[in-house]
């Protein structure tokens, strides 16, 4: 009897803190008891999802970038209602690797790190708009390899982390090996997905779809040249204007604050030359829980560390903050964030119906890009038990 509530206390145990972390509930098949006992202090605080997108920006790329500047905002709004399975919400992170474009060092397989792992939205659209293309050799194998060295993936077996890759040559090109790639991308738990700029068959007759499976990853084709459809509806205007009123809630400080409030007024503007929905589905995601700038922005800082105020110089502030007092820098604060929350719930309110509209009117797919992330994405994250609302 004593053994049998010895044994009874250690699974009770272990289903609690099966339950209590993480966004896969199921216990990894190699897990002992010894493991399973650890203390909940080794746990990681958060689960992130973890994406790098490594595009081939050779000269026939050129509507391959354009959907992924166009569509950047579809994969953050999809996030911003992902739950893990005890509920809480998991952070974004996106890296970005372009290769295959000759302006690159030879020496380095014509592949270059864009961003390394950033929740920073701003950047990451900065970043996107960067790339142009030119022709040069396309080593899938390498810049795979390349990612998964370079980045911290972390080690929570929870975090849901992918690779995309797209391009349209084979992808046997180079000296390294695809299959030594994703041997080591097995072992680091990142799942490859391979999304071929061309003909389905031809992606397969090429290796792109073995690149996949390897890994458990998708195997997709897309017609990368495919003009983007975006459906216009009777909340767009409006979502837009909340826009403008939404970047007079960010209290920029110190020299870091200027630059990067230019950079979210520019990545606005950037949005808007695509096409007006773009500068919506932006919108959306900067009324979502995924946008936050504490790095420059007051408001977010001191929501999150509210001893920053006593120590920030009164030169960092804005010039309308200089002449205040730390009580009135604070109300004032507070009125901004406020403000802030009832233009976001007023675009999220929008932006459930403006979904409504385009999912009655929709006749096509709107984006072949984008049809290919959401649908991988939400296949591999229903494995690590993560779910919508």
């Amino acid at each position: 009897m004593k053994y049998f509530k010895h044994l009874l206390g250690i699974t009770f145990f272990t289903i609690i803190t099966g339950t209590a972390y993480g966004c896969n509930l199921k216990p990894a098949e190699h897990r002992n008891t010894a493991l399973v006992t650890k203390s909940i202090m080794d746990k990681p605080a958060k689960q992130y999802v973890k994406i790098a997108l490594l595009l081939d920006t050779s000269n026939s790329m050129d509507g391959l970038i354009n959907q992924a500047k166009a569509q950047l905002w579809d994969i953050v709004n999809e996030f911003t209602h992902a739950k893990c399975g005890n509920e809480s919400r998991p952070s974004l992170q996106i890296a970005l690797y372009e290769y295959g474009n000759d302006n690159l060092s030879s020496n380095q397989g014509y592949i270059r790190q864009v961003i390394n792992f950033s929740s920073d939205l701003d950047e990451i659209s900065e970043k996107l708009f960067s790339l142009t293309t030119n022709g040069g050799e396309e080593y899938c194998g390498q810049v795979i390899q390349t990612s998964l060295k370079q980045l911290d993936w972390g080690k929570n077996a929870d975090d849901l982390k992918m690779i995309f890759i797209a391009g349209n040559e084979p992808f046997t090109q180079g000296k390294l090996n695809y299959k030594d790639a994703t041997s080591n991308a097995r072992e680091k738990d990142v799942i490859v997905n391979t999304i071929f700029c061309g003909n389905y068959e031809q992606g397969i007759s090429t290796s792109w779809k073995n690149g996949a499976t390897l890994t458990g990853g998708d195997y997709m084709a897309i017609d990368h040249n495919r003009q983007v459809v975006h459906i216009e509806t009777p909340y767009d205007d409006v979502i837009i204007r909340l826009n403008s009123q939404l970047n007079k809630t960010y209290i920029s400080y110190g020299a870091l604050g200027r630059e990067k409030k230019a950079k979210q007024s520019m990545q606005d503007s950037n949005a808007q030359e695509m096409a007006a929905a773009v500068a919506v589905k932006r919108t959306v995601s900067k009324g979502s829980r995924l946008y936050k700038n504490s790095a420059w922005d007051l408001v977010d800082a001191i929501e999150e560390d509210e001893a920053l105020l006593e120590e920030i110089v009164t030169e960092d502030l804005p010039t309308e903050l200089q002449d205040k007092s730390e009580n009135e820098i604070k109300k004032y604060l507070e009125e901004k964030k406020t403000e802030r929350e009832k233009i976001q719930k007023q675009i999220q309110e929008l932006n459930k119906k403006r979904e409504a509209f385009i999912a009655k009117n929709q006749k096509e797919e709107t984006g072949e890009l984008e049809n290919a992330l959401l649908s991988a994405i939400k296949a591999q994250a229903a494995k690590k038990n993560y779910k919508w609302d």
